[in-house]
This record gives C-alpha cells, structure tokens and sequence, in this order.
C-alpha cells in the first residue's frame, strides 16, 4: 500500500494511505495543484503528475454511479447488510498490517468518509478477533507465570486481563460495524474506561436510592432497570458530547460504555469471589480455582450481556433522537426509545432472576445471548438501511 504525503500551510502532513487522499481530494482539502510526495524523503510533485491521482480522481465519481445502479435501497450487499456470516467471514482470511492499521486510525479528520463513500469503504470485520487472541495469549502467559513459576506478582494482571479480555474485543468488533467511521479510537478508549467506570458511579447511586435485597423476581426486575438505566444514562451523557448522527453510533457508544462496566465489574467479582474463598475455606488452591472460574464464566458470558445491553440502549437513544441535531430529554420518553430500552431490562431481569432451566450447560445464560444478538442484528441492519437511504436522498 502506497503512503503519501502532502504539504499544507507549509506543514508536511502524512503518511496518509490511497483511501485517504481519495477522501481529501473529494472534500476539496487538496487538489491536483497540491504538492505530493510518496516517500518521505521522496521528490515534490504536484498531485496531478502522480501515478495516483488518475485514481483517486476516477474514484469520486463512484459512488453516485453505484448509487443511480442501484435504486434499492434494501438489497443486502456492500454496507447495507450484515449477517452472522460476516462477522466471522474475514477473521480467517490474512491480512496486511496496513489493514489493521486503516481500522484503528478511523474517526478523524483525514479518514472519516463522506456518507457517499461509506458503502464502498466500510469492510467486513476482522480485527475484533486479532485483539482477541493477542489479550488471550497475554492471559495465557499470566497464568503460565502466576501457576507454573509460583510468582503471585502476576495475579493481579491475570485478574485484569482475564476481566478485560472478552468485553474489550466485543468493543472492537462494535467498532469495525460501525460503517460511518466518525468515532476515533481514542473516543472509544474514553467511554470504555471513564464511561464504564461512570456507569458504575450512576448505578451505584441509585442502588442508595432504591435499595435492592436478595434475588427474587422483583428484585431481579429492579436491578434490571438499576443496571440498565445507570448506563444509558452515560451513554446519553456521550450522545449529547460528540453529537452523533447515525444508529451505528449509538450502538457503538453503547458498547463502550457497557464493555467498561462489564470489564470493571468482572475485575470486582474475580477479586472478591477470591478473597472471600481464601478467608473461609484457608485454601489458597481453593481461592485460586473461584478466581479462574469468575473470570472465565463472566468472560464467555460478556459476548450477550452488559456490553450488548448498552448497545441497544445506544441505539434506541438514536433512534428516539432521529434526524434532531441533538439528544434532549424528552426523547428519553418516547414510544420509539422506551420500546427498544424494555429489551435490555428484560433481559438482564431474566439473567438475574431465579429462573434456570439446565443450569449445567448454563442453557438460560446461551438462549439469552442468542436473543440479544438477533436484536443487535436487527440494529445494525436497520442503520446500515438509514445509511443507505440518506445517501439515496443526496443523489
């Protein structure tokens, strides 16, 4: 992949990929007279006498013959339709580094696309599975140093990684779905830890309020709307900071917040669980197993819980908020928000509730995670559709 860079107000800018200049070339920022070189210690040449700008000045025109090509709005291909197959489509294809790379440097300046190049740039996912294995081979090494060479130093990172691991790569996967690519990273990385740590704070504070005692059935309801409402009110906290304009977004916000909530909590119940095993039954051995039992069930579990929760309420936010430049309250109590916001309490009701059929191959826990997926599915198709149709109302 070619890198280029380009001189601005006397200021070397790059490098920047072939996408990149496509996007720049196509929102006016350079033009063919703009000064451009390959390499970094490359010679100056003026766009239009570059082997790239036939191009990238070919590629402007793209999407708007795609889109008079295709008139339906609803025809599942490109980035207006994505199944469970897609998820995992490209997660075993190889990939160059730079592809890694164009995902990670998303959501600025210079890389978010205009919404007419939004289907032909956005790809299948891939990355979320990358981050994965590489936090479980640290997770792997922890546990090597903390049981095979006795060294109790690495216990505290086994504990964070192993809480980390699974809801922060279900927040990268969020991240490659969203089409738009009008999140940074770095705002990603801040919902996940001051979010997710808010989001405690929020939960906490109505726990004061409404004081929760043993699970029964109605206590489970009441930490469902707790739980529930405590993000979604962060979330809305950060719909209302970077202003959003899509349902991809509030799904991805969602996620975020949810993933550091989950992350955090998890880290909470591996330590807890292990110090109250230790101090009762004085077997370290014994304390060690809960704290390796905690971190893999709440592991595997995060795939449906805390961070898809939040992601639908994210997305019901935007949805409730519509074309509106901006999240007000009153949109909180719409029929559009609270009918989609009813799913995330629900669900977590019937997690916590006392209801477990089959409690030995954790049957409740896997038929709640495949019902929050099909509704997060339903969510993305339905924003890769409000894509799609703003960009048929453009052309």
């Amino acid at each position: 992949m070619s890198h280029w860079y380009f001189k601005k107000n006397d200021k070397t800018i790059g490098p920047l990929t072939d996408y990149e200049l496509r996007t720049l070339y196509k929102r006016k920022e350079i033009t063919a007279e703009t000064k451009m070189r390959q390499e970094k210690d490359g010679a100056w040449l003026l766009l239009k006498d570059t082997p790239v700008f036939r191009t990238i000045h070919d590629a402007t025109k793209e999407p708007k013959q795609a889109t008079n090509q295709n008139h339906h709005s609803y025809k599942k291909t490109g980035a207006q339709h994505l199944g469970l197959g897609d998820i995992f489509a490209d997660v075993f294809k190889k990939h160059p580094k730079s592809d890694s790379e164009k995902v990670f440097i998303a959501g600025t300046t210079y890389t978010t696309p205009n919404e007419a190049d939004i289907a032909s740039s956005w790809t299948r996912p891939f990355l979320f599975s990358r981050v994965f294995f590489a936090l479980a081979i640290t997770y792997l090494l922890l546990f090597a140093c903390t049981y095979i060479f006795s060294n109790s130093n690495t216990i505290p990172g086994l504990m964070v990684i192993g809480s980390f691991t699974m809801p922060f790569s279900v927040l990268v996967l969020f991240f490659e779905i969203n089409a738009p690519r009008n999140i940074s990273f770095f705002d990603v990385l801040k919902m996940f830890f001051i979010g997710g740590v808010a989001a405690l704070v929020a939960t906490l504070i109505l726990y004061d309020l409404i004081p929760v005692g043993k699970l029964n059935y109605f206590n489970a309801f009441l930490v469902g709307i707790i739980e529930e409402t405590g993000k979604m009110l962060i979330v809305a906290l950060f719909i209302v900071a970077l202003k959003p304009k899509y349902i991809l977004n509030g799904l991805l916000i969602g996620a975020a917040v949810g993933a550091g909530f989950a992350a955090f909590e998890s880290l909470g119940y591996a330590f807890n669980y292990s110090i109250e095993a230790a101090a009762v039954f004085k077997n370290l051995q014994f304390a060690g197993d809960t704290m390796l039992n905690i971190i893999f069930s709440r592991g595997w579990q995060s795939v449906g819980g805390h961070v898809v929760w939040a992601a639908i309420s994210g997305a019901a936010l935007m949805i409730a908020k519509g074309a509106n430049p901006k999240l007000q309250m009153r949109h909180i109590f719409t029929g559009s928000f609270l009918s989609l916001f009813i799913i995330p309490i629900g669900l977590h009701f019937i997690w916590d509730c006392p209801w477990n059929p089959l409690p030995q191959i954790a049957f409740k826990q896997i038929l709640l995670i495949v019902v929050a997926w099909v509704v997060i599915f339903s969510l993305i198709n339905k924003g890769l559709r409000q894509i799609s149709e703003k960009k048929l109302t453009k052309a």
